[in-house]
């Protein structure tokens, strides 16, 4: 069964060699058609739907049904590369401490792994679901997930478990940091060995990534050589890299994440010149997560840098309890542009197309011929509402 859908003000495909794209400057990269249709098929109860076409409204073929979005804008769905949202407990209280002069170095995590391990399943699964449907109530369409907030084996797992129950981008964070009771002398050591042993090896059959917390300002996170045998271990185990570095300071997270292929590197606060370039003449992805520096007032990364120097970016929420609780990627669009020197064009881009590079997926992330048909619509006739309404909830993902 197929369906048309028309009355698509405005079209952002992130193809621009689809037929009858917008080539102003306004709207580079974004394969932009105005007064646009798109038709979706499939999605029985063994496959996802995807799109069968795309083009100006007046040339669509016929369908089985047919639904007018009404002058409203479409863009692909938002793709969230970078998320924690296994946890329980409140750390509000944390948040109101930073706005008052209190650095982040870390620690707090301490507070959302007693909580996470004293939850329930079913505490835990209710609240993973809230915050999915939080997400896709703001245009959010693909999510990953990481563990982290229970640092034993089986919290570890069971995050991973539940996680795995609402999107395949779970990721294993054993080394998210040190936890609070393994913090004695030799005690440390030993955690890294647990980590890079029976905890991995449990929970690899529920993941597909394996993430580090590499950032030697913390004692709390992980140095280079920590990082580098947590990636090799992962990697051993066949799981696929990322990084969170550069984050509190300049480190070897970024040359760690270019020199073993990962996916990508988080954060990338605090960049030298020769890590720019390392990324720029790589396959990894430098994922910015403004929404953490509004939160920890910390410096935003310089986005128009690593552009200029041709390096591929992406933007996610980094949906968190402690350094960002926001699952807005519009609200992380909007700081793109204002806070990091973003076009709103190449926001959105390092929103949809930068987060599905990220995450190494050709399926999503684009509205063209074969794609998921993972699509938002905007509550406005053009996409540029989406950083010029801040704060407004104009977006989510469409149901179909």
């Amino acid at each position: 069964m197929s369906m048309l859908f028309t009355g698509i003000a405005e079209l952002v495909t992130c193809d621009e060699t689809v037929e009858g794209a917008v080539t102003d400057p306004l709207h580079a990269g974004l394969g932009v058609i105005r007064d646009a249709a798109v038709v979706i098929g499939g999605g029985g109860e063994d496959s996802a739907p995807v799109i069968e076409w795309v083009g100006p409204a007046d040339k669509a073929p016929a369908a089985d049904w047919s639904v007018s979005l009404e002058g409203r804008a479409v863009i692909p769905g938002f793709v969230d590369s970078h998320s924690h949202l296994v946890f329980a407990g409140d750390r509000s209280a944390e948040f109101a401490a930073r706005m008052s002069g209190t650095p982040y170095d870390g620690g707090g995590i301490a507070v959302s792994v007693e909580a996470t391990r004293a939850a329930k399943d079913f505490e835990l699964r209710g609240l993973i679901q809230q915050r999915v449907t939080e997400m896709r109530s703001q245009g959010t369409t693909t999510v990953e997930i990481k563990s982290g907030y229970g640092l034993t084996v089986e919290d570890e797992v069971r995050a991973l478990r539940l996680a795995r129950e609402v999107t395949t981008e779970t990721t294993f964070l054993g080394a998210h940091v040190v936890p609070p009771d393994r913090r004695a002398e030799g005690e440390r050591a030993a955690y890294l060995d647990l980590v890079c042993g029976e905890m991995l090896q449990a929970c690899a059959p529920h993941a597909r990534w394996v993430d580090v917390f590499c950032e030697p300002a913390s004692p709390y996170a992980f140095d280079g050589d920590e990082s580098r045998r947590v990636l090799e271990a992962g990697r051993a185990a066949g799981l696929e890299l990322r990084v969170h570095g550069n984050q509190l300071s300049e480190g070897p997270g970024v040359q760690l994440a270019v020199e073993l292929g990962a996916a990508s590197v988080d954060h990338c606060t605090f960049l030298t010149d020769a890590d720019v370039d390392a990324l720029a003449g790589s396959d990894t992805v430098a994922t910015l997560l403004p929404g953490v520096e509004f939160s920890t007032r910390q410096p935003y990364p310089d986005a128009r840098r690593l552009i200029e120097a041709g390096v591929s970016v992406a933007i996610a929420s980094d949906c968190n309890p402690g350094t960002c609780y926001s699952s807005s990627m519009p609200l992380m669009v909007a700081l793109a542009v204002r806070e990091m020197g973003m076009t709103p064009a190449e926001a959105l881009r390092a929103a949809t197309v930068g987060g599905a590079k990220a995450l190494r997926r050709d399926d999503i992330g684009r509205v063209q011929v074969g794609q998921r048909a993972d699509l938002a619509v905007v509550d406005a006739p053009s996409w540029l509402h989406i950083p010029y309404r801040v704060g407004v909830p104009i977006v989510r993902a469409l149901e179909i």
